[in-house]
């Protein structure tokens, strides 16, 4: 059998370059009605990781329903049916740093008249009320939605964090798995691009081995963008709502390649982190 060196690095177009050819939309067997996709801003320090505890200050949602769902569940055609938006207040440190500021875009006036977290997921309840997903009384939910997010950090960690932070229970309606978007695109990028190498090898007779992680790239939003034919980023990077319509155009086109919509990620709510101490209490000594 013929054999290649280890060094051997094909000669592959990149997905991101390679032309896309119209798709013709797919309508499969979707188990969601609505999907919620969230990208929040949250206080930040130049240098520090997702240990930090960041507080919400943009709670960004589009909410997208199906155009084209038969009475069996299949369906292909997203569209955003509504969005909500409000600025948030932290509590534990009021004031922004100038890093930032610079980074979202979210300005100290903005956040200083904005209501505080809780009353932001009141007014938000009220909002998925109205659509018909939750019962506002006991936040029962009616209807099946999924959240969906670019990356796992939204929910899992910004959300925990802040309803520690502010002293409440996560809500039901805020409970349970998520889709990460981005993890959805970056493997279907990863099986564009080894089913291109596998056509590469083919031609030219090679045969070498890799794993698939060699070729996993997690892919930030204008890349999924891109990978996906869909253009360029439209908007202001780490603006939340931008980030989340952007999110939106990205689910909308999955959904037209008929790729099946639902939770790929766990989250959990009672996670917990070393400077916490009693509900909203930061120790401020753990982390220096």
């Amino acid at each position: 059998m013929p054999t290649v060196a280890r060094s051997y690095q094909p000669q592959i177009q990149p997905i991101f370059d390679r032309p896309r050819l119209p798709i013709v939309a797919a309508r499969v067997k979707q188990p969601y009605d609505a999907f919620l996709v969230l990208d929040v801003e949250a206080t930040c320090l130049q240098g520090a990781g997702f240990d930090w505890p960041n507080e919400i200050i943009e709670w960004p949602v589009c909410l997208l329903r199906w155009k084209d769902k038969s009475s069996k569940g299949m369906a292909s055609q997203l569209e955003v049916v509504d969005v909500f938006r409000s600025f948030v207040k932290p509590t534990w440190k009021p004031q922004l740093s100038k890093f930032c500021t610079e980074l979202t875009g979210i300005t100290q006036a903005q956040v200083n008249l904005a209501p505080t977290f809780p009353k932001v997921l009141k007014t938000f309840a009220k909002f998925l009320a109205r659509h018909g997903l939750i019962d506002l009384k006991n936040g029962r939910i009616l209807q099946r939605f999924c959240w969906c997010s670019d990356g796992p950090f939204d929910i899992r960690d910004f959300v925990v964090k802040q309803c520690f932070i502010s002293k409440i229970p996560m809500p039901l309606w805020l409970r349970g798995d998520v889709l990460d978007v981005r993890r959805l695109v970056s493997a279907w990028g990863m099986s564009e691009q080894l089913t291109a190498l596998a056509i590469h090898n083919l031609r030219h007779r090679r045969y070498f081995q890799s794993t698939t992680a060699h070729y996993f790239h997690s892919l930030n939003i204008p890349q999924q963008l891109r990978v996906l034919g869909l253009g360029q980023f439209q908007g202001r990077e780490h603006c939340g709502m931008d980030d989340t319509r952007n999110i939106a155009r990205v689910l909308i086109e999955l959904a037209r390649q008929g790729i099946r919509l639902e939770p790929n990620t766990p989250i959990n709510p009672n996670r917990r982190w070393g400077w916490m101490g009693r509900p909203g209490e930061v120790l401020e000594y753990y982390l220096f």
